[in-house]
């Protein structure tokens, strides 16, 4: 049971709702893709704070926004802190293969700017 004094809810979109060419969309901006990384790096929530991004802090918003609304990240308030999670499953059970794909594409990218 969700303790409603520590936690906000957050409008998700379901499962019936997320449509490929918003996911796309949402994945296809270099900072949104970077948080994306982050989060499939490791299985835990991870706070907007601990992001360092090279933007104000209106326009993290606005990118954790995006993604939240396209069903790339589930967001949930603890306490103050707005803590993010990827919906790699979700999106797994939607569109097979993708999430897995862009991110080795990107990691790929990575490696071939860095040469």
């Amino acid at each position: 049971m969700t303790d409603t004094a520590t936690t906000r809810a957050l409008a998700h979109p379901g499962l019936d709702e997320i449509r490929l060419e918003t996911v796309l969309h949402a994945l296809s901006d270099p900072i949104r893709l970077s948080i994306v990384r982050d989060l499939a790096a490791t299985p835990d929530e991870l706070a907007c704070s601990y992001f360092d991004l090279p933007v104000t802090k209106s326009t993290t918003t606005h990118h954790f926004r995006v993604l939240r609304e396209a069903g790339v990240v589930r967001q949930v308030y603890r306490g103050t802190a707005k803590m993010n999670g990827l919906r790699g499953p979700e999106l797994e059970s939607l569109f097979p293969g993708l999430l897995d794909s862009v991110l080795a594409a990107a990691a790929a990218e990575e490696a071939r700017l860095a040469r």
